[in-house]
């Protein structure tokens, strides 16, 4: 582009050349053209005016191909899962009540994910080098458990509800997607693990703050929504932070804890575990305040699992046996007469109120043996499969995940469902197996958290944003290590820490 003063030289230099002599003057003079009786003025305002507005445009889309702003959306998006800051356009108050998912999710993280894929895409676009152009790795099952989810929409009654979670769910699979796909070495696996155990800690911090401060008549105006459960008989308050329900929090901390509790036994720097034994710290505390005993049940399988598989490797140091019982010890005694009122005393129904749900749950499986009553609409047809028992029973969506998956998007959802999960498991199976330290450990406490998990959705619906998103980051980060594992047999992508 040639500036505008340049420009006018060159008009100057190729217009007809007229000498001093041969100028008339007076009124004999004839008409001439400004440029050949005025010297020209360059636009210096409006070449500048065009150049910052071409800058404003392009800088949104030169900023997303830089290295930093997709670990940015990343961290926003790590840490938005406990924090759940957004909102549900069209909420339904009426439906939310009964367990159902009652809004359509707008959040920081559909935000962050939208920034993620158009970075991605302007990258590999810049980048594109067909010689080093690697496949896309997918989960067939995933891909499977989505299509029978957008296939039940039409059978269900209520279709704005059945969208609400088929949208979530094609969310969480994008982030699974985009973490299984980008995640390619040593540094972006620590960056992800470090910003869990950060969001965890943050979160845990949070919970006990609350513990502190909060009674039955406190009023928050926050951005993000806090909430505390007292029980119904009054004697404790049971802690769900940001996370949401008791029970949702439960699930977060136990998965994340477990992964805590797998940097301990890694040779990674003293940064690394120091910050892993805060999280242990604060994130038991935390766990113990949302009296959830699914969640204290997931916690302890898969910190049972992670020490049985470290010790058949390579045994347990007693120093960390006596530590870690110590810790324990000292977390259990201030909670003891609450926690052993939770899980030996009365409960006031709350176990046995579950089993009319999934008898429920089963009748409509009976009636609806195909594709289910349609993603999200459990609590829209319950009505009419409703048997005596439930005149004075608790009336919700059925407390197990696998029962709801199943009557909601029927026998092909499941399988679909439960095949995503344990490839998941099997991935993080090899790679604990197979990769070297640290990220053998890492995986091995990503996969025992999810085992743990699993259990614990025997006992709750688990329908909402953070434990979905969570479980499916942690999926696309094993699928991403499983697959540094594969060529770290001809590339070494994995190398041995020091």
């Amino acid at each position: 582009m040639i500036p505008v003063d340049t420009q006018s030289r060159v008009l100057l230099k190729t217009g007809p050349t007229l000498s001093a002599t041969a100028v008339p003057t007076g009124s004999d003079a004839p008409f001439l053209p400004r440029e050949h009786t005025e010297s020209p003025r360059p636009h210096f305002l409006s070449g500048w005016a065009a150049n910052s507005l071409i800058v404003a445009i392009l800088a949104p889309f030169l900023a997303l191909t830089s290295s930093w702003v997709p670990r940015f959306l990343l961290a926003v998006i790590i840490l938005d899962i406990p924090l759940q800051v957004g909102t549900h356009l069209y909420y339904r108050e009426s439906d939310a009540a009964v367990g159902a998912m009652g809004g359509l999710s707008l959040s920081a993280t559909t935000i962050a994910l939208a920034g993620l894929y158009v970075s991605w895409l302007i990258r590999t676009l810049i980048r594109r080098n067909f010689r080093q152009r690697s496949s896309l790795r997918i989960s067939i099952a995933l891909l499977l458990y989505i299509l029978v989810n957008v296939l039940s929409i039409s059978v269900a009654q209520d279709v704005p509800l059945a969208l609400f979670e088929v949208t979530l769910l094609v969310e969480s699979s994008l982030l699974f997607f985009y973490v299984a796909n980008v995640i390619r070495t040593r540094p972006d696996v620590l960056f992800v693990v470090v910003l869990l155990l950060i969001a965890c800690l943050a979160e845990s911090a949070l919970m006990i703050a609350m513990r502190l401060t909060v009674t039955p008549s406190t009023m928050w105006d926050l951005p993000i929504h806090l909430r505390a459960d007292w029980a119904a008989h009054g004697t404790f308050m049971r802690i769900g932070g940001t996370v949401g329900s008791p029970n949702v929090a439960a699930a977060y901390l136990s998965i994340s804890l477990a992964l805590g509790a797998s940097v301990l036994f890694t040779s990674l720097t003293r940064t690394y575990k120091v910050l892993a034994m805060w999280v242990l710290g604060l994130g038991s505390v935390a766990l113990i305040l949302t009296f959830s005993r699914g969640g204290w049940l997931a916690l302890m399988l898969a910190v049972a699992i992670l020490c049985f598989a470290v010790w058949r490797r390579r045994g347990l140091s007693t120093k960390v046996l006596l530590a870690t019982a110590g810790l324990l010890l000292l977390l259990y005694l201030p909670f003891h007469n609450v926690v052993s009122a939770r899980v030996l005393g009365d409960d006031k129904g709350s176990a046995e109120s579950r089993v009319p749900l999934m008898n429920l749950a089963f009748r409509i499986v009976e009636a609806n043996p195909v594709l289910g009553v349609g993603a999200n609409n459990f609590t829209v047809v319950m009505n009419r499969y409703l048997s005596p028992e439930f005149r004075q029973g608790f009336l919700f969506a059925v407390h197990n995940k696998y029962l709801l998956v199943l009557a909601e998007t029927g026998p092909v959802g499941l399988l679909a469902f439960l095949a995503f999960l344990l490839g998941t498991m099997w991935r993080g199976w090899q790679c604990w197996r197979l990769c070297e330290e640290p990220f053998s450990l890492l995986a091995l406490g990503l996969t025992t958290g999810i085992a743990g998990h699993m259990v614990h959705m025997t006992v709750d619906v688990f329908r909402g944003r953070p434990t979905q998103q969570l479980v499916w980051l942690i999926a696309g980060l094993l699928t991403a290590m499983y697959r540094m594992r594969s060529a770290s047999s001809s590339s070494d992508s994995l190398p041995r820490t020091s």
